[in-house]
């Protein structure tokens, strides 16, 4: 660290570098603040240094009729899936003037929050995790990996893989669980009818898993509560006639609706946790984070704050997957 005194303010200027495992904790905060994986409602794999191969084993008939002999009793099967997050980057500039007074605000105690960046330096890459971990959680559903600055996400594995209709791939939520595909704009007049058919959908071998939810969006999630609220018609078929008041359970049938911030609107994902992974390297060397003070070198007001990080997703067993949504 690099530490000067600013001639003109009297306060000191400080140029700091952070890089492989010392950058881990501040790409960690901007990464893992993104609702998705601060709720830990997908697997994350913290240290994928390049790539990860994901093998899923699955047995069946393994128990037989007792007998004298060691003879080979069902069939294992092996599901592989490469996880390999994409190299990423920020190059930030920031005037400093307009930060100051936040900062100084924050040092005077006006500040609900217990924990205070400790100095400047922490206070920007603070404001700037913020605005990955935004970005971050939006990329993790509804990212394209050929994007510049995005990795790619959830929905566009799953709408491949269910747009192929085989029965090894993701299944695209049909009405009754085997009838016709239902997909489109979701409204709190339908949403209960495509939420039943994500429901129905779901694989018997998953259905009652521990870590089995239904993720939803928040134009999803605002739909739901409204159908629950019964304010559309007016009628006393609302939670507990409560109609509009209080905020109702998220769960649908048993199975617990979760809200992705990140998903696109009319999308709805019925999955184990263990099912979907999301990973980076957070002790690589491809991690970096740096704060410049550009007033030692042009004498202007500016920071920059670069970041250097991996990210990326990959699912599991495809057909223990229902998905809603357009392919």
């Amino acid at each position: 660290m690099k530490k000067l005194v600013n001639l003109t303010t009297g306060q000191p200027s400080i140029t700091s570098t952070y890089a492989g495992e010392a950058a881990s904790g501040y790409i960690a905060a901007a990464l893992l603040s993104a609702r998705t994986l601060d709720n830990q409602l997908v697997t994350i794999k913290p240290n994928v240094k390049f790539k990860e191969v994901i093998q899923k084993v699955d047995v069946d008939g393994i128990v037989q009729d007792a007998s004298c002999d060691f003879v080979t009793s069902g069939s294992t099967s092996i599901t592989e899936q490469i996880l390999e997050p994409k190299e990423l980057q920020v190059n930030l500039s920031l005037c400093k003037q307009e930060f100051v007074d936040s900062w100084n605000a924050l040092q005077l105690g006006f500040s609900a929050f217990d924990e205070i960046p400790r100095d400047f330096n922490d206070f920007l890459v603070s404001y700037v995790g913020g605005k990955v971990a935004e970005k971050t959680e939006q990329d993790i559903w509804s990212g394209v990996s050929t994007n510049n600055g995005e990795f790619g996400g959830f929905e566009a594995i799953l709408s491949a893989s269910a747009a192929t209709l085989l029965t090894s791939a993701v299944q695209p939520a049909r009405t009754g669980g085997d009838g016709a595909i239902v997909s489109g704009s979701i409204t709190s007049a339908n949403v209960l009818s495509n939420l039943q058919a994500v429901y129905d959908t779901i694989p018997s071998a998953v259905y009652g898993k521990e870590d089995l939810v239904i993720y939803v969006g928040s134009k999803v999630a605002r739909a739901y509560q409204s159908a629950l609220s019964g304010n559309a018609t007016l009628t006393n078929n609302s939670y507990n006639n409560q109609v509009s008041v209080g905020e109702k359970p998220s769960n649908f049938q048993g199975v617990e609706i979760v809200l992705c911030p990140g998903m696109s609107d009319d999308k709805i994902v019925a999955a184990q946790k263990s099912n979907l992974f999301f990973g980076t390297g957070l002790l690589s060397d491809h991690n970096e984070v740096r704060v410049l003070d550009m007033a030692n070198l042009d004498g202007s007001q500016n920071y920059r704050v670069i970041m250097r990080y991996t990210a990326g997703t990959q699912i599991g067993i495809a057909q223990d997957i229902a998905y809603y949504g357009a392919f």
